[in-house]
């Protein structure tokens, strides 16, 4: 699905998440930010760990591979909508 003119968020998910971002408390969007690493850091080591696999190939795989492109393109601007919302349900 094609987002950038999307009429009720204004613009794409990621235009609209940088638009926050960058408005946004600092305090707020700091804390997003690290819950975010910490959450992919905690996805990655369960990736190594429990399923023996090498992230960066199977990450690369997800990318490159024009098959899971809308699959990833969804996930993506679903992950932007999500954050956009943590991050202005604490800016209020």
């Amino acid at each position: 699905m094609y987002f950038e003119d999307d009429e009720i968020l204004g613009g794409s998910p990621k235009s609209r998440f940088f638009d926050i971002l960058f408005h946004a408390n600092r305090n707020v969007v700091q804390t997003e930010v690290e819950k975010m690493m910490e959450w992919m850091a905690a996805l990655e080591l369960i990736i190594e760990e429990k399923c023996g696999l090498d992230v960066e190939k199977e990450v690369a795989n997800v990318l490159y591979d024009e098959g899971q492109r809308a699959k990833l393109e969804q996930k993506v601007n679903s992950l932007y909508i999500e954050y956009m919302g943590k991050i202005l349900s604490q800016s209020e």
